[in-house]
């Protein structure tokens, strides 16, 4: 696989992942806050945020990967359990504010 190859692929699977973390993020903000809240969504799901992980790209590939292989559930997981604690920890911060 070329380099163009690997980066078209990259690109495909981080299309998929935001709309997975962006649906994700949309439930989890109804089910915790009760309540649409388009910028807590647009803070959760941004790249400035996705940075404190790694590469936004990278990171939205990796859970559209997930998603493909392993189903909904699964990706729901990774967020859940990779991206949830660092966000939660911001949101913290930021209510002290």
């Amino acid at each position: 696989m070329t380099t163009s190859d690997l980066t078209q692929r990259t690109r495909e699977n981080a299309w998929i992942g935001d709309a997975v973390l962006e649906l994700y993020a949309r439930s989890h903000i109804l089910g915790t806050h009760g309540r649409v809240d388009a910028e807590m969504k647009t803070r959760f799901t941004c790249n400035q945020f996705l940075s404190c992980h790694g590469n936004p790209t990278a990171v939205e590939a990796e859970i559209g990967t997930i998603y493909q292989k392993q189903g909904l559930e699964a990706a729901f997981a990774w967020i859940r359990e990779t991206l949830e604690p660092l966000f939660n920890k911001q949101e913290a911060k930021r209510a002290r504010r």
